[in-house]
């Protein structure tokens, strides 16, 4: 066979309007197919995801026996990729403050906690040098219940000064974080319930320093009060420390140690 011959054909005939036309058709016909079997593939193909076999409150342990699995579209994991796909992903964790993960509803990684991120973990994993203080607080005091768990938050003083009558006012300690609010009852006042919970105590953790501190700020008749910040200032860990010396100064004075 002449290949120089052969050649010379092809190009003629690809030169020809009419045959570049065809083929063009005929690959966008070909590229159209694909696509749309890959489409089809994405809304027939099953795979398995877990879903709650009944629903699931805030802070409650996610075990076995709650949870069930479904066939679902490829696409639906394609279009909403917080879906948990896993049944090891979430048995063993807990349901988040303030959600309530719904019967047969499928499980989103948002409402997903470790058990290291629940208050009680956080309290029995303190440092040695660390106490438990809690704030006797209201629904005012937390602005209309808009401090959560997880919040840093800043502690100002507000008392008077007895040989001036002049109010003392300040920020005394900053970048505390909340570890949990609790109603008289001793419950979560975050947690998903039908009933509503008036905040009553916020817990948080403080150097030992600091909580003898608040100690003395309270028995000297001085008020503590919790002041939210933004998002911004939540977003990174932050350690809890003296803001006006001032303010320790004036409360130290007030108070005497007696150590053995």
């Amino acid at each position: 066979m002449d290949t120089a011959k052969l050649k010379e054909n092809i190009t003629k005939v690809l030169k020809n309007k009419n045959t570049f036309t065809i083929l063009i058709v005929f690959a966008g016909i070909i590229a159209l197919y694909a696509v749309y079997n890959w489409r089809i593939n994405q809304a027939t193909t099953l795979v398995q995801v877990p879903y709650a076999k009944k629903a699931i409150n805030s802070r409650q342990e996610i075990t076995s026996d709650m949870v069930a699995y479904m066939q679902v579209p490829k696409s639906v994991l394609s279009n909403a990729s917080n879906i948990v796909s896993s049944g090891f992903q979430i048995i063993g964790k807990y349901v988040n403050y303030g959600c309530t993960i719904p019967q047969y509803s499928l499980f989103y990684q948002e409402t997903i906690l470790t058990e290291s991120a629940t208050p009680e973990s956080e309290f029995k994993d303190l440092p040695d040098d660390y106490t438990v203080y809690q704030l006797e607080v209201d629904f005012d005091s937390t602005y209309g219940n808009s401090i959560y768990p997880g919040n840093y938050i800043d502690l100002y003083i507000k008392t008077k000064e007895s040989n001036t009558d002049k109010v003392i006012f300040g920020r005394l300690i900053k970048g505390i974080k909340v570890m949990a609010v609790y109603d008289g009852e001793g419950q979560d006042v975050f947690e998903a319930t039908s009933e509503t919970r008036n905040p009553r105590y916020m817990w948080f953790a403080v150097p030992n320093d600091l909580y003898e501190l608040l100690k003395k700020a309270t028995y000297i008749g001085a008020d503590i009060m919790p002041i939210p910040r933004n998002s911004s200032y939540s977003s990174e860990e932050r350690t809890p420390e003296i803001d006006s010396t001032y303010i320790q100064n004036y409360i130290l004075a007030k108070a005497v140690n007696f150590n053995n």
